[in-house]
């Protein structure tokens, strides 16, 4: 079974939370962070001292470059040194970028890293690639992400072959700016039995089941995200105070709490355990900092289950087959891999 090297550090609930997480995964961890706050953890278990924190820094590359002693850069050279098969972070995203990049460094062939997010939309889940990792694309990048989207889909969540769709403001090939109508076109012309390429996919509908991986730069991704977390919230909160507004309604929210329960569950962001870090020489997860330990267990069973699963290596088979791997050094004007700050 393979181990998971998991950051402690950063969670909002504190790293005891994390560690409880880790106690109902069920599979080998390395856990870095605050013994002290950590506490007794069952056996499955292993408890690395690392009490520097690198989550809350304003340049989390500076960071993770100038402070080899932060926990998650101990975690993720755990998984470069092949002492853990991948990397869990409770902390920042862009923390957990950096010392992705750093220590177990870009896999042979390809441009950037990714964030991949499945979102939880009751009958018609999706993934978003890229959900942060890249405010700046090439369309090579993007056909790319396509590729570690449908792997990641296919090989973790079970989708037997991912229909990819490439968000855009028209359905149209024609439609978008030039780099999506390039990438378009680049998606459009591969032959690949990992995916199915069904063209431009408008925002009203990414939740609609048309795609099982939309694929994006980081900027528009997140803020896709960003509304769609906004807009759920807000409806639920809508629903609960009309719930509440009178004798009636009350008693019409009594009956209705069981389905309402169920739906509020395939809701829950905690369920698909935060969004993966694809791309690199190893399968990184990154759940969001206010999660509970449901939501470390699931973030921690899935980079096992990816692991197992070898998202990586067969992400990379893909990529060789269909020519898409990056054959020269790109120019040194080629923009970074932006570093998030959360």
């Amino acid at each position: 079974m393979p181990t998971i090297a998991v950051d402690a550090n950063g969670a909002d609930l504190g790293a005891r939370e994390v560690a409880l997480g880790a106690a109902d995964a069920g599979v080998p961890v390395l856990l870095f962070g605050p013994a002290g706050e950590i506490g007794d953890v069952p056996d499955h278990i292993s408890v690395v001292d690392a009490p520097v924190s690198i989550a809350k820094e304003g340049d989390p590359a500076r960071a993770a470059r100038s402070t080899p002693e932060a926990s998650i850069v101990r975690a993720a050279r755990a998984v470069a040194d092949g002492e853990a098969d991948a990397l869990v972070s409770a902390g920042s995203t862009g923390a957990a970028l950096a010392a992705g990049l750093f220590q177990i460094r870009r896999a042979r062939g390809i441009h950037r890293p990714a964030l991949a997010l499945p979102v939880p939309v009751p009958g018609n889940p999706v993934t978003l690639v890229d959900v942060g990792a890249n405010v700046e694309v090439r369309s090579e990048h993007l056909v790319q992400f396509a590729f570690m989207g449908a792997a990641l889909a296919h090989a973790v969540l079970g989708v037997e072959r991912p229909r990819v769709g490439l968000l855009s403001n028209g359905e149209e090939a024609v439609k978008g700016t030039p780099l999506v109508q390039e990438a378009h076109a680049a998606l459009r012309d591969r032959d690949t039995p990992l995916f199915e390429f069904v063209g431009n996919v408008e925002g009203n509908h990414v939740t609609t089941g048309v795609a099982d991986v939309i694929v994006t730069d980081g900027f528009t991704g997140n803020v896709a995200l960003k509304l769609m977390e906004g807009v759920s919230q807000t409806m639920l909160g809508a629903v609960r105070d009309v719930a509440m507004s009178s004798t009636r309604s009350k008693l019409g929210g009594l009956l209705l709490k069981p389905a309402l329960r169920g739906f509020r569950d395939e809701l829950d962001p905690e369920r698909p355990g935060g969004a993966y870090l694809l791309g690199l020489r190893r399968l990184g997860v990154v759940p969001h900092g206010r999660f509970t330990r449901r939501g470390f267990a699931s973030a921690i069973r899935q980079a096992a289950r990816g692991a197992e699963e070898d998202v990586v290596g067969r992400t990379h088979a893909a990529l060789e087959a269909a020519g898409a791997l990056r054959r020269a050094p790109e120019a040194a004007s080629e923009p970074p891999a932006t570093v998030p700050g959360t």
